[in-house]
């Protein structure tokens, strides 16, 4: 039987208070088949990949949140908050070396909770970043070598221009000065 703090409860009393809530019931380990409801018993149910237990209760009070009009609201919000919060930080890191590009993605996850767009689009950014990941493992070390040169050159030249604009500083005049002088 469930506790009182537990989701199914949760869900139940949400429910009882008039506000819709799905019902379904993820697989968890150890569960009887019998409790899983089908035809075929927990066969195909069983073979399906089984979420982590954090991931469910995470859904679980999603769901919850999501079942209350002010609170489907106010997740939006917040959702969108956090998420712009995120992808402007990343925006603005992306010049530097670092971990800007890793932030607009982690945007784009934090949006992906509540917006399917950003889902879609968080998919397929995984996607094509896998596959030039797989494409650079299959080549050579030598074209390995001359991305990896590309990359380096690109990021010096990004620093090169941001400190050049942002703070004044040339660098090149300055590593040439002093070059001329010493």
């Amino acid at each position: 039987m469930a506790g009182p703090g537990s989701p199914k409860v949760a869900a139940w009393t949400a429910e009882k208070r008039g506000y819709g809530v799905p019902m379904e019931q993820h697989d968890r380990p150890g569960r009887p088949t019998s409790d899983r409801g089908g035809a075929g018993g927990g066969t195909a149910l069983a073979e399906r990949r089984q979420r982590p237990r954090w991931r469910q209760r995470l859904s679980t009070t999603l769901e919850l949140i999501r079942a209350n009009p002010t609170g489907r609201v106010t997740l939006k919000v917040l959702v969108a908050i956090a998420g712009a919060l995120v992808v402007t930080i990343g925006i603005a890191l992306i010049p530097l070396p670092g971990p800007g590009w890793l932030l607009v993605i982690a945007g784009l996850g934090i949006w992906a909770v509540e917006y399917h767009w950003a889902r879609r689009l968080l998919g397929f950014t995984r996607r094509h970043v896998h596959g030039w990941t797989q494409w650079v493992k299959k080549q050579s070390l030598m074209v390995r070598f001359v991305l990896g040169s590309v990359g380096l050159v690109f990021v010096g030249t990004v620093v090169w221009l941001s400190l050049k604009y942002s703070f004044g500083i040339d660098v090149i005049a300055e590593v040439l000065h002093y070059l001329a002088t010493n």
